[in-house]
């Protein structure tokens, strides 16, 4: 029951984030690319509910802000109330990137702005870039997590399944890829690339490597249960019946390494999305101006950014529930195979 729990409020809480990266555009007040020059790395908006003339209002609302090309000026000079609107219809875009649509789910009237986790250098509303930015990172992390463990899980079936020269084969290159310095090989394969890349060419890229590179661990994993699985007496009184290999396989193998498949699935999809955020901070994942969580956290790399824009960090706080809600799934999902008898 305590893994139940555990693993319903994970995956509730990732199919709010998923949901919001899906629907970026509408939950989103503006597009990420848009700018606003002459507010530079403003602060997060503050949102109100009573006004200076100490009434209370039931919608929050916002001031109002003066020319904010001076990024020391954190409070709004004009005092001219703009409630929150919802429903509002603004920039376009596109939903799954298949229909189109204009309505937001909030926003001011110009000329006033809302910012939830301020801006950065060019003006543009971190808070739409941070959703628009998990369509990148997390869509990279689970596909590439799905790829290693399609790929680990067949190659780790047909080594233990048939053993002899091919397990043999399989065995080394699990061995070779669990050695292998994976960050200097993206690095590498990104060096022997031009210059410039056009984003989606650098985004199945990177998911292919990332995949690629990920396989050995469920292979080795999977191979072990179907060592353990293809001796027992099920199987071995269907292959007395004359059941095919792959009758066998798909029928009594496979089904019993779906608990590990799915537990390293969970456990991928975080490492992949981290190996995501930390190859386009240092400028080698997918670039501008399509935003994703690394392009977010790289302005960091400047000192007096560091040091002087403590919102610049929201993106990354925000990224510590996430990838905690996937190791509670995965370890709410290996608490629950184990409990299963075999």
């Amino acid at each position: 029951m305590r893994y139940r729990n555990k693993l319903g409020a994970a995956v509730l809480f990732l199919m709010l984030i998923h949901g919001l990266a899906l629907f970026a555009g509408f939950f989103a007040p503006y597009n990420f690319a848009e700018q606003t020059r002459d507010r530079p790395f403003a602060p997060p908006t503050r949102l109100h509910f009573v006004d200076d003339q100490g009434r209370t209002h039931l919608v929050p609302f916002v001031y109002d802000a003066a020319d904010m090309s001076d990024s020391s000026l954190h409070a709004p000079v004009t005092r001219s109330l703009r409630p929150i609107q919802f429903l509002v219809r603004g920039t376009p875009y596109k939903i799954a990137g298949v229909f189109s649509a204009n309505v937001h789910l909030f926003g001011v009237q110009e000329p006033a702005r809302i910012f939830l986790f301020g801006t950065d250098a060019l003006g543009r509303d971190q808070f739409s870039r941070f959703l628009y930015g998990a369509q990148i990172s997390l869509m990279a992390g689970s596909l590439a997590a799905g790829l290693s463990v399609a790929l680990g899980g067949a190659l780790g079936a047909v080594a233990g399944f048939y053993g002899g020269h091919i397990d043999e084969c399989v065995t080394r290159m699990t061995e070779l890829f669990l050695a292998a310095p994976w960050l200097y090989l993206l690095l590498g394969v990104r060096a022997a690339l031009p210059l410039h890349v056009p984003e989606w060419q650098s985004f199945v890229l990177l998911v292919g490597v990332l995949g690629l590179i990920g396989w050995a661990r469920p292979a080795r994993l999977v191979r072990g249960i179907v060592l353990s699985v293809k001796e027992r007496q099920f199987v071995l009184a269907a292959r007395g019946f004359g059941a095919s290999d792959a009758h066998l396989l798909c029928r009594h193998v496979l089904p019993e390494t779906y608990g590990v498949i799915l537990t390293q699935f969970s456990i991928l999809v975080p490492q992949y999305v981290l190996a995501e955020v930390t190859l386009t901070f240092f400028g080698v994942g997918v670039g501008e101006p399509v935003p994703s969580w690394g392009s977010l956290l790289s302005v960091l790399q400047q000192y007096s950014v560091l040091v002087s824009y403590w919102w610049m960090f929201i993106p990354a706080i925000f990224l510590v529930p996430i990838f905690f809600a996937y190791f509670q799934i995965s370890d709410a999902l290996q608490e629950h195979f184990q409990s299963v008898p075999l």
